[in-house]
């Protein structure tokens, strides 16, 4: 497994961790189709939440969450709808998130949860 890809998968790990621990349950990660991907769908009570999940190990290019540009926020938001179209259910309203990982070299990641982020 590439840096990247292990970088990745554990700033997706830290980020459910911090989801399920704020009292969201998890419904599906990494959910994949044709047009990309959604890292993280859950439920805030009847909120469906569309999470993406940025992670560096640095702040030399910026924040993590600075990442997600208007061209990601864009193509969240037709995956989302694509999701929604092949999982119908009750829900009262959609949010999206970003979950933002720091991981230093040494302590703990540093994890922002910012909630309706666009």
């Amino acid at each position: 497994m590439h840096f990247k890809d292990a970088l990745g998968r554990y700033g997706e790990a830290i980020a459910a961790r911090c989801l399920t621990d704020s009292g969201h349950r998890l419904i599906e990660t990494n959910w994949r189709c044709g047009r990309g991907e959604i890292d993280i769908i859950a439920a805030d009570g009847r909120t469906l939440v569309i999470c993406e999940v940025k992670t560096r190990t640095s702040l030399a290019f910026g924040e993590p969450a600075e990442a997600v540009d208007e061209a990601k926020s864009r193509r969240l938001r037709l995956l989302a709808t694509q999701w929604l179209a092949e999982h119908p259910g009750g829900w009262e309203a959609i949010r999206f998130d970003v979950v933002s990982v720091l991981r230093r070299a040494h302590g703990p990641a540093q994890v922002r949860h910012l909630r309706a982020a666009f």
